[in-house]
């Protein structure tokens, strides 16, 4: 796969790209030091694959992945960051990133790029924790409010789930991807996948991560 890397630190740059390409996971197509760069290199040369940190001169890390996703709601963007703010996470959820790490957790940089390349949704241990533990913010409260009314009670959006559907979510909110979860509940991946297209379409949800997020914030 060919990956891009956009971080206003370029020995940061370096050695993502020294990692990727030494490991055989993918090509570095391009790396870029600001936000309004990245976008302009993203219009020229799309990679498979965009890693991006959140502060960088001048437009950010998500004000730049924001209007790449407009423009390209199919681009896999995974954020990589030191920060864990709320608000950013919330921002990221928002906008459709594939995904969100802390940049402390280095050896799992490969596999979540791996993972967001096959089309899975991404969340680090200290960002799944922040949602496990309610601390959601206010950006994401605004959108589970209307659904969750009582912790201790299944929202309404989820009720008409089955029970295989609602183990298949619990996995996913847990970060599992669709290998995962086959393996866990002996089923195969393309059923899993069906599951998990059900239940996007009975809870109305777009996205995966925000399917994540709903449920968690209602546990």
């Amino acid at each position: 796969m060919r990956v891009a890397i956009a971080d206003d630190d370029s020995i940061v740059c370096s050695s993502l790209s020294t990692i990727l390409e030494a490991t055989g996971t993918a090509d570095v197509a391009w790396t870029a030091n600001a936000g309004a760069d990245t976008v302009t290199r993203y219009e020229k040369d799309a990679p498979d694959v965009l890693l991006v940190d959140v502060q960088m001169p001048g437009m950010n890390g998500l004000e730049a992945s924001e209007l790449i996703l407009t423009a390209h709601p199919d681009a896999r963007i995974l954020v990589l960051t030191t920060f864990a703010d709320e608000s950013y996470i919330a921002k990221a959820l928002e906008i459709g990133a594939k995904g969100y790490l802390i940049k402390q957790d280095v050896s799992s940089v490969i596999p979540a790029v791996q993972a967001v390349m096959a089309g899975q949704v991404v969340m680090g241990a200290e960002v799944l924790n922040k949602l496990r533990t309610g601390v959601q913010p206010m950006a994401t409260r605004t959108l589970l409010d209307a659904d969750c009314n009582g912790l201790n009670e299944i929202p309404e959006r989820f009720a008409n789930l089955t029970e295989r559907e609602r183990e298949v979510l619990e996995l996913v909110a847990e970060g599992l991807d669709n290998r995962e979860i086959a393996t866990k509940l002996f089923l195969s991946e393309g059923t899993v996948r069906n599951r998990i297209s059900d239940i996007l379409a009975k809870t109305n949800i777009s996205n995966r991560t925000k399917l994540a997020v709903e449920w968690l914030s209602c546990q």
